[in-house]
């Protein structure tokens, strides 16, 4: 079912919002080379104990999770894009990290993704990088009232045939609310003017995410975290946004913070 928002509860998620953008800035600039995982699903859980927030994450077992993720954030590091789950792993020099962040403050989610190089970067990586970035300000862009859920598809897949790149649509954006994934599913290919119609109130979590020579996925033997089926690297960016009269508003920005 989709759930459109009053203003009063949008007002209510920016509490989460801000959170989730906080934390990942400074998990973001915590992360160099020589970080393990776990030091950075460690510092994510003390981060939201000390809030009060909930995890999004660590009971969270859906149909095609192996078991409850059992971690409180996503690790996704080089061939891995999606539902990275942490482990004894010593970042290295080059190494392509997505952060993927779900919590619940006063039950509002926000969700949020940023992905990066720690130390020397591959000019290959970062076009990647942008890509995804550039994508996903396309697709907030395109999220205003009066389009639909195909034109902010159809923006995403505008940047990313643009740059080369080709386009899973099994995992997209989704709707957030009282909890993480909800209707509608935003997939990131699409036709413009197709879909459910964008209304005021409609929130939503749009993350466009590519694998630099593929479209292809495999699963660890973890039973969470995907791979692209070549090897070849991958990227992720996302936002939780609020549609409004006025335009989007992006409740996880971290602009404010100097980390876009």
């Amino acid at each position: 079912m989709i759930e459109l928002r009053t203003p009063a509860e949008i007002d209510e998620m920016r509490a989460a919002g801000r959170f989730v953008a906080e934390t990942l800035a400074t998990l973001r600039n915590e992360t160099k080379v020589g970080t393990n995982l776990l030091s950075i699903d460690r510092r994510a859980h003390d981060m939201i104990r000390k809030a009060g927030a909930e995890s999004c994450y660590i009971d969270y077992h859906p149909s095609f999770g192996a078991s409850p993720f059992g971690k409180v954030i996503c690790t996704s590091v080089n061939d891995a894009v999606l539902h990275g789950l942490p482990h004894d792993y010593t970042l290295r020099d080059g190494d392509l990290v997505t952060l993927d962040f779900a919590v619940s403050v006063d039950g509002w989610v926000a969700d949020s993704a940023v992905s990066f190089v720690v130390g020397t970067a591959r000019e290959e990586d970062l076009r990647l990088i942008d890509t995804t970035e550039r994508a996903l300000t396309a697709a907030i862009d395109s999220a205003t009232v009066g389009n639909r859920i195909g034109d902010i598809s159809a923006a995403v897949a505008a940047i990313a045939h643009g740059d080369g790149y080709s386009i899973n649509t099994d995992f997209g954006g989704h709707g957030v609310g009282r909890t993480m994934h909800g209707d509608p599913h935003v997939p990131n290919d699409g036709r413009a003017g197709r879909g459910f119609p964008l209304r005021s109130g409609l929130v939503l979590a749009l993350e466009p995410w590519f694998l630099a020579t593929t479209d292809e996925l495999v699963t660890d033997p973890d039973g969470w975290t995907l791979r692209s089926a070549d090897g070849s690297r991958g990227a992720h960016s996302e936002h939780t946004i609020a549609i409004t009269e006025d335009g989007p508003i992006v409740l996880t920005d971290r602009s404010f913070l100097g980390v876009d």
